[in-house]
C-alpha cells in the first residue's frame, strides 16, 4: 500500500465498489455481546501451538518461555523509532542480508552490477520482495519439517519502483516515461514480477543463498501456468493463447503468502488490474449490457484508463498485446479480452518441484488477494481458508473445502494434486458484521437467493461467481471494509486477526463502535484526516466451519502522544506506537504475533517497523467512549470495545527499517532461532530524474550496509538471529 501520488499509489488505491452494501459503521452498534464473544473464544481454545515441544525442551528457562513453545512475555528491549537509512534492531540480535533484487539464481548468470545495465532477470531475484515462506531441507536435500540449517525460501516479488511508467532503477538512464514503451525495458519489467524459490543454508553461523541450487526457480509475468477450479475451461478463460481456457501466463502483484496443511506454497495476486489497458470504445464494442463490461468496471478497469506500465505499447507481438484486454477480434479466441480474468487468484506452487507448473485456485475467488490463512486442519472436517480483499470498501472472505481433511495428506506424494483435492471445490463466503459484536458468513452460491435473484448481474454458474466474486459479495450483502490486508490465525486459540490499514474517508459523522476514530493529524504541516493510523480486527468462531462469529478490535495504531480518549485508544507508548499495520504473521514456534507496517502517515517520525505482540483473546478488554465535535458545534459520542491494553511485556518494537521501505514477509526456521523478513522498496520516493545521482537517492540500502555493487536501492531478504543462539523474542 502506498501513500503518495505516484502511479503505484493510484493503481493500488482502487475504489470500485459502488454497491449499496453497508459500510462497517452503518451496521455496527455501540455494544459487543461479550458473553457470546467469550463463548466463541473458549470454543476455539482447544487449538494447540504447532511445533513447540522441541523449542520448549531446549529453551524452557528462557524469559516467559512456557512448555509447548508459547512465550508469555517478550524478552527484549524495545527499539526506538528512527528515520535513519539503516536497519535498527533489538539489542542482542544481529542480521545478515542474504538475497536481493538482481542476485543470480544459476551459475551462468553474471553478478549483479546494479547500474541499470543488467539483463536476464528471469534468472535473477525479482523486485519488491513481499510475502515469504520457509520450506525445510534435510542435509541430503529432502523435504524436512525439523532441519533448521538448510531450506528454501519461496518469495513474492510484488511490483517495482516507478514514477511514471518505467521501473527506473532497472534501466541505465531511468527508462522511457512515455508511450510507446521500449521493448527491452518492458522485458526487464515483465521478468522482475512474480515469484522466486531460492535455497539458503547456514554454515558456521553464517547464512547464504546458494546460487547454483537445483531448487532455485523464477516464475514471472510470462511463465505458463495452469487454471484450476470453476474458471478452468469456462467461457471467461478463453484467449488466443489458450482457446480451451485451461492455461494462462504469469502471476502479478503477489503480496501475502501462506503455507498449506499439505506443505505447498500459496500466494495472493493483489493489485493486478492496473497492468491492463482497453481503449475508450471497448464498452461500445462489447455492448454496455455485456456482463464482462460490468465485471471490468467492478474490478477497476474502465475503458480508456491508462495502464500502469504501458506494456501493451511495446510492440505488435503476442507477449505485449496480451496486456490490451479490449474486445478487438471476432471472438475471445482471436484476442485477449479475457486475459485479465486469468489474474486475481490464489496461486499454488510446490517449491520442492521446480518443473511443475504453478496452479491458480479460482474456487477461492477473484479479488485483490493479500495473504492466505489456513485454520488448523481437523481430521474429518473441511479445510478452511481466510482471505482479505485489499482495496477500499471491499470484503473479507472464507473458503470451506468440499473435501474433508485426511491427516495422511499432510505428507503427500504429490502436493499440487492434493491442492486439487482441497482447493478446487468448496463454498466461498463473504463476511457481514452485526451491531452486537456478532457476524455472519454469507454463502456465495446460486443456492443463496440474493445471488440467484440479483438484478445487477446474471449469475449462471460457479465460474461466474469465481471470476466476479466481488459482485457476488455485493449481491449477498457483505460489509464494506477498510482495506483488509494480511490475516493470521492465532495458534493459541484459533482466532483470526486481520489488519485494516487506514481510511482517509472516515468522518466524525460516520464513526461507530467498530470504527470509532476520525481525527486530524499533521505530517510536516500537512493535514491528514480520517482513521489515519489503522487498526487490527479479530474474529472468534466456535469452529472454523461455523457460519457465525464474534469480533472485537485488538489494537489501534496511533502516535504515543496522541489523545488517549479519541485516538490512542490502545494506550500505545514510545515502545509500541505505530501506524498502518499491514503484514501480520503468528510464529508457529513461539506464538508471537509479528506486526509489520507499510506507512506514509507517521514516516516523519519513524520509518516502517516490525513489532512483536502477545495478544489475548476476543473480549478481553473493555468499553471506551469517544466524543467527536461536529461541524455544527454539536458533539457525538461513540462507544466501542478495545482489546486489553498491551504492556511492554506484550507489545513492543523489534526493528525499524531503512528510508522509504515497507517491512513485509515473515518466516522462521522450525526451532524459532532464525527469522527471515523482507525490506521492500527502500528509496521509493527517489525522483526518476535523479537516477544518475546517488547522492539524491532517498536510500542507498543495502549498498550502504555492505551488500552488493552500486548504490541503487534494492529490495532484499534479511535473516535475524539472536547473538546468544536463543529463540527469537525470548
Amino acid at each position: 500500500m502506498q501513500h503518495d501520488i505516484r502511479p503505484d499509489a493510484l493503481f493500488n488505491n482502487e475504489d470500485s465498489n459502488t454497491s449499496a452494501n453497508p459500510h462497517f459503521e452503518q451496521v455496527l452498534g455501540a455494544r459487543l455481546n461479550r458473553r457470546n464473544i467469550l463463548r466463541g473464544a473458549m470454543g476455539a481454545a482447544g487449538l494447540g501451538l504447532a511445533g513447540g515441544s522441541a523449542v520448549a525442551a531446549n529453551h524452557g528457562k528462557q524469559a516467559g518461555h512456557k512448555a509447548g513453545g508459547a512465550l508469555s512475555t517478550l524478552g527484549f528491549k524495545p527499539v526506538a523509532k528512527s528515520v535513519a537509512d539503516q536497519i535498527s534492531l533489538a539489542e542482542g540480535y544481529q542480521y545478515q542480508i542474504i538475497y536481493a533484487l538482481g542476485d543470480p539464481l544459476d551459475a551462468r548468470t553474471p553478478a549483479f552490477k546494479n547500474d541499470g545495465s543488467d539483463a536476464d532477470f528471469e534468472r535473477r531475484a525479482g523486485d519488491h520482495h513481499d510475502g515469504m515462506e520457509w520450506f525445510g531441507l534435510s542435509a541430503n536435500g529432502r523435504p524436512s519439517e525439523q532441519y533448521n540449517a538448510r531450506g528454501l525460501l519461496a518469495v513474492n516479488h510484488e511490483a517495482t519502483t516507478d514514477e511514471k511508467l518505467t521501473s527506473f532503477f532497472l534501466h541505465a538512464d531511468g527508462g522511457k516515461a512515455s508511450l510507446p514503451r521500449r521493448a527491452d525495458e518492458v522485458e526487464k519489467e515483465l521478468a522482475i514480477h512474480g515469484l522466486s524459490v531460492v535455497e539458503i543454508e547456514a554454515r558456521n553461523g553464517q547464512w547464504a543463498y546458494q546460487p547454483a541450487s537445483r531448487f532455485n526457480r523464477r516464475v514471472t509475468a510470462m511463465t505458463e501456468v495452469e487454471l484450476h477450479g470453476p474458471l478452468r475451461g469456462s467461457e471467461h478463460a478463453i484467449t488466443r493463447y489458450s482457446p480451451d481456457g485451461t492455461l494462462a501466463r504469469g502471476t502479478l502483484n503477489n503480496c501475502g503468502t501462506g503455507k498449506t496443511p499439505w506443505g505447498s506454497f500459496v500466494s495472493g495476486e493483489e493489485n493486478w488490474n492496473g497492468y491492463f489497458f482497453r481503449d475508450a470504445k471497448d464498452d461500445e464494442r462489447r455492448g454496455k449490457d455485456d456482463r464482462q463490461v460490468a465485471g471490468l468496471n467492478r474490478y477497476g478497469r474502465k475503458a480508456g484508463a491508462a495502464s500502469r506500465h504501458g506494456w501493451e505499447s511495446a510492440g505488435e507481438i503476442d507477449r505485449y498485446q496480451r496486456w490490451n484486454n479490449g474486445a478487438l477480434g471476432m471472438s475471445a479466441r482471436d484476442d485477449y479480452r479475457n486475459e485479465m480474468n486469468s489474474f486475481g487468484y490464489v496461486v499454488e506452487m510446490d517449491p520442492y518441484e521446480p518443473e511443475l507448473k504453478v496452479r491458480k485456485r479460482s474456487a477461492l475467488g477473484r479479488f485483490a488477494h493479500e495473504s492466505v490463512s489456513f485454520a488448523k486442519p481437523v481430521a474429518g472436517q473441511p479445510v478452511v481458508v481466510y482471505m482479505g480483499d485489499d482495496a477500499r470498501n471491499e470484503y473479507l472472505y472464507k473458503f470451506v473445502s468440499a473435501t474433508k481433511w485426511d491427516p495422511k495428506d499432510a505428507r503427500p506424494a504429490n502436493r499440487l494434486a492434493t491442492g486439487d483435492k482441497y482447493l478446487n471445490r468448496g463454498k466461498l463466503y463473504a463476511a457481514r458484521f452485526g451491531g452486537d459484536g456478532s457476524g455472519e458468513w454469507l454463502e456465495l452460491s446460486l443456492d443463496n437467493p440474493a445471488l440467484a435473484q440479483y438484478k445487477g448481474f446474471a449469475f449462471k454458474n460457479e465460474a461466474d461467481i469465481a471470476v466476479f466474486t466481488r459482485i457476488a459479495a455485493d449481491a449477498a450483502g457483505a460489509t464494506k471494509m477498510d482495506r483488509p490486508e494480511w490475516g493470521g490465525v492465532n495458534p493459541r486459540n484459533g482466532e483470526l486477526y486481520i489488519t485494516l490499514t487506514n481510511n482517509s474517508t472516515r468522518t466524525p459523522e460516520r464513526t461507530d463502535a467498530a470504527n470509532p476514530r476520525s481525527y486530524t493529524d499533521l505530517k510536516n504541516g500537512k493535514e491528514q484526516k480520517g482513521n489515519v493510523n489503522g487498526h487490527i480486527l479479530r474474529l472468534a468462531e466456535a469452529k472454523p466451519t461455523d457460519r457465525g462469529f464474534q469480533w472485537d478490535i485488538y489494537l489501534f495504531g496511533a502516535e504515543a502522544a496522541a489523545d488517549s480518549s479519541s485516538i490512542n485508544l490502545s494506550n500505545l507508548t514510545d515502545a509500541s506506537d505505530m501506524s498502518s499495520p499491514d503484514g501480520l504473521v503468528f510464529s508457529p514456534s513461539t506464538g508471537i504475533c509479528w506486526i509489520q507496517t507499510d506507512d506514509g502517515a507517521y514516516t516523519d517520525q519513524s520509518n516502517c517497523m516490525l513489532l512483536a505482540a502477545i495478544p489475548g483473546q476476543v473480549g478481553d478488554g473493555g468499553k471506551k467512549t469517544v466524543t467527536h465535535q461536529l461541524a455544527d458545534g454539536s458533539s457525538r459520542q461513540v462507544e466501542t470495545f478495545v482489546g486489553k491494553t498491551p504492556t511492554e511485556a506484550t507489545l513492543k518494537r523489534f526493528l525499524v527499517g531503512p528510508k522509504d521501505c515497507e517491512i513485509t514477509g515473515w518466516c522462521e526456521t522450525p526451532d524459532g532461532r532464525a527469522m527471515f523478513i523482507n525490506i521492500q522498496h527502500p528509496g521509493e520516493t527517489t525522483k526518476m530524474a535523479d537516477v544518475g545521482n546517488p547522492a539524491k537517492y532517498t536510500s542507498q540500502w543495502p549498498a550502504n550496509a555492505g551488500y552488493g555493487a552500486g548504490k541503487r536501492p534494492r529490495s532484499a531478504t534479511i535473516v535475524i538471529t539472536k547473538k546468544d543462539g536463543g529463540v527469537i523474542g525470548s
